[in-house]
Order: C-alpha cells, then structure tokens, then sequence
C-alpha cells in the first residue's frame, strides 16, 4: 500500500467520536500522541446527542413535575398545569449544546484532527472518508492512515422484524427525543433500561403508560429483588407492566380511528395507545464499514476483542458498544482511555467488567455493582453466599425525600462484598462509594469503621455494612 500523505499519517486514528472515541482521543493527545478522529454526525455520539445527556434532561424535567404536582405534601403550595413539549426540548436541547460547545473546544485545544464524513476501513491501517472531511466537500474522500487504528463506531437502536418505525406512532428512543407533544398514552415494547425510563418519564408527565416485557421481570439483568422493588413502585405510579409477554402484531390506526396503535400480545389480548416505543436494546453500528474485509471477526455483530479491547488484527482496537458486554456511556469512555495508554506505552489494568456500576434513571432508581445474589450463588455455591437488605425507611434523608427501598449487599460467607444493589429516588448519586467497596474487595468489618455524613443516603450504605459487620442500629437484628 502506498504511504499517505504526512499530514494523513497519524499515530491514533479513531474511527467514531463517541463516548469511547473521544475519550482515546483525549488521552492519546495527552499522552503526546498524533490523533485524528473520524465522525460522521457529531462530537459525542449517542450519549450526548440522542442518549444519556438529553434523556436525563427528560427525567429531571419529570422530577419536576412530581415534585410540583406533590409540593402540598411538603406544605408548598404549588400547581402542576401540564408540560409545554417546545420548552422542554429547548430546555434539553441547550444541556446538549452547551456540552457540545465544551467538548469541541476541547478536541480543538488538544491539536486533535476532526475529520467529519463516513469513515470506512479500507486497510488494516487505513480509514477512508467519503463526506464533508474530503476534499472538495461533500462527495469528496479522504485516505488516513494509522499506526494505531481504534474502531469505536458505536451502537443504534434494535428494530424488529414486522414493526415499521414511522417516527411519529411508532419510535425508537431517537424519534421520542424529538416529540413535539407529551403522549396521552403509550406501549413501551421492552423493560429494560431505556424502556423503564421513558416508561417514567412519560407517567411523570401524565400518560397512561403499559410495559411490554416478553421476559419475567423488568430489568432482567438486574438483581430479582430490584425488579421486583421497582414492578411495585411503577404499579402504585399506574405504570402497568406486561412481563412475560411478546408482542406479534402492530397496526397504525388512521386519524379517523383514532390515530394511534393498536398492539396485539401473544395471550391474544389488544392494548391501544397514542404511541408505541420500540425499546428492545441497541445493535452494534458495524455493518458496511469493511471490518471484516480487513480481517477483523465479528460475532453477531460485535467486535471480537481480548480483554485488552484488542481485535485479531495487529493495531486494530475496539471500545464502546461494538464490544460485547455492557453498553454503557461511561463503559466506552473507560475503554478507550485504557487503549490509548496503551498504545501510549503504558500498561494499564484491565477494565473489570463486574466493577462497571449500573443505574436505571427511573422514579425510582436502580443501580448495581457487581454481582446479583443469584450470579454470586452461581459463581461461589449457595450454601458460600450471605445478603442483608437494609430498608430505606430507617434513613433520615431518605424519609425527607419521601423514598422507599433499600440497599442489598450480597456477600461471599466470610469474604468481601462481591454485589452492591440499590433501589430508590437519587441512589445512583450512592453508585460511586458501591463502586469503591467492590473494587476495595472490602469485608463488612472494613466499610463499617466509615463515618457517613448525616443526614445523607450515604448513611444508608453505612447501615447496611454496621448490619453485616454483626452490628445493626437502626435495623432490628
């Protein structure tokens, strides 16, 4: 192959600005490396555009409702008129524009090339860019070249065969963003994560929201006892929740029907709605960009990588949601950190996959770390595995912010904590000290000693060690 252009040859060439991209742009900078970062649409991806940050707009925007159609409760007279759907995407929409503004200038300070276009793998060492990073503009290509090439092109949501996105009755996460009216009712097709917080969202604005789950619980990869918190909490909301059940028809119904949908169940039952939201998971955005061409296997979809996020192909990397696992923003971020170190001729440690905390933004929360009780049991023996669940109601600030749930440790007998499980409102703010005491491999008797703050949720997590440790106080042993 012939050697590019100097300016084209650089030392990092990320194909993808997302969570992952941008993060292995930054740091390989740092490390003093050349960077070129190939994107598409914009600077952070999914996360910042159409994921994580404007999603969370949503549900702040939704707290607030709550707070205001319950401000009577806490003697604060106050009255909830509705939502203005303009104002609340302009409100999300500068969140996201004030981030944009920030990471592009600090891609810019850093000396990093931004190539914007359709990046396509066209070497082992090489990306080719067809769009407005080519010469000449639009239509135009460009050839770079790196030492080290770093695949991190991100994921987009699942479709299913059957069911015709229209983006008006029918969505995606993507298309929900972008509603110009809050739903009077809605199906959401899938308990997981993205499906309970619009699930939550939309109940917070007053729709009338059902939950279509084909597996037994919502939030299947949580632990039993977290679902089963939050399956209660959505039914006192008059969120209805449909578990165990698969959808296998959808009609859109015309203006003069009523102009909604209507979703048939595999029980054979009917549910009607203004919209159904299609929140079956994300697939690996890989297909077309000459991957597998190049040597690289795929599997699904997903990237095949070592636990070094290194392909089979010698400097071809991969992070983010083309890599089998969790696809999390912050699991991304993490990853490309650790390959650009490592290119960087540092020898990080390996990104433990247990130790990735996991929150569900819903009212109520629900986040974890580690193992649930039944992969510890799994993993270490039933008779070899011991939990305690302290009740959120012998916590003073949870009592004020009028929350109900709990912490649940699960513990290796007469080892450490190997599992840290949350339900309630704002315990994903907690997820971080979890984080710390499973990555610690701390034992009861080691967090037990901490002094938490008070009043705060903190002391919750405090309690349950105190608990654990064979010493209760405002639990009854």
């Amino acid at each position: 192959m012939a050697e590019a252009d100097g300016d084209d040859v650089v030392d990092v060439l990320i194909l993808g600005a997302g969570s992952g991209g941008y993060a292995c742009a930054l740091r390989a900078a740092q490390l003093g490396l050349s960077v070129a970062l190939v994107e598409q649409s914009k600077l952070g991806g999914t996360c910042l555009h159409v994921g994580c940050i404007p999603t969370k707009a949503l549900l702040h925007a939704a707290e607030v409702a709550d707070a205001t159609r319950e401000a009577e409760t806490f003697g604060v007279l106050a009255k909830y008129d509705g939502v203005d759907a303009a104002g609340l995407r302009n409100y999300a929409d500068g969140v996201v524009s004030r981030l944009f503004k920030g990471l592009t200038g600090l891609i810019k300070s850093r000396g990093i090339r931004v190539v914007e276009g359709r990046g396509t793998l066209t070497g082992p060492n090489q990306v080719t860019v067809e769009g407005p990073g080519g010469p000449g503009g639009p239509g135009g290509t460009v050839t770079l070249t790196g030492r080290n090439v770093v695949l991190a092109t991100g994921s987009a949501p699942r479709l299913l065969p059957g069911i015709e996105i229209d983006g008006t009755r029918v969505l995606t996460s993507d298309e929900a963003l972008r509603l110009d009216r809050v739903p009077g009712s809605a199906i959401v097709l899938g308990g997981g994560v993205i499906g309970c917080e619009f699930a939550s969202v939309w109940r917070s604005f007053g729709a009338e929201v059902t939950i279509v789950e084909a597996l037994p619980r919502l939030l299947p990869p949580e632990d039993a006892a977290s679902s089963a918190a939050l399956e209660r909490a959505f039914r006192k909301r008059g969120i209805i929740a449909r578990t165990g059940t698969s959808v296998t028809g959808v009609t859109v119904t015309s203006d003069d029907d009523g102009g909604g949908v209507v979703v048939t169940l595999s029980d054979d039952t009917e549910l009607r709605a203004d919209v159904l939201l299609v929140a079956v998971g994300r697939v690996p955005r890989t297909e077309g960009l000459g991957y597998e061409e190049q040597g690289v296997t795929l599997d699904r979809g997903f990237v095949t990588t070592d636990d070094h996020c290194r392909t089979g192909v010698d400097g071809i990397w991969a992070v983010g949601d083309i890599v089998p696992g969790l696809q999390l923003a912050h699991r991304g971020f993490q990853q490309g950190i650790f390959v650009a170190e490592q290119i960087g001729g540092l020898s990080p440690r390996p990104i433990d996959e247990r130790g990735i905390p996991r929150v569900t933004y819903s009212r109520p929360e629900v986040a974890s770390v580690g193992l649930t009780e039944e992969q510890a049991k799994e993993e270490y023996g039933h008779d070899a595995v011991t939990t305690l669940t302290y009740d959120l109601a012998g916590n003073g600030k949870s009592q004020i912010l009028r929350t109900q749930g709990f912490v649940k440790l699960v513990r290796q007998a007469d080892g450490p904590v190997v599992g840290v499980h949350l339900v309630g409102e704002r315990v994903g703010e907690l997820i971080g000290e979890a984080q710390l005491v499973y990555g610690w491999e701390a034992h009861p008797d080691d967090v037990a000693p901490l002094v938490h703050a008070h009043p705060t949720q903190h002391e919750a997590l405090g309690e349950a060690f105190l608990a654990l440790a064979g010493k209760p106080l405002h639990t009854h042993s």
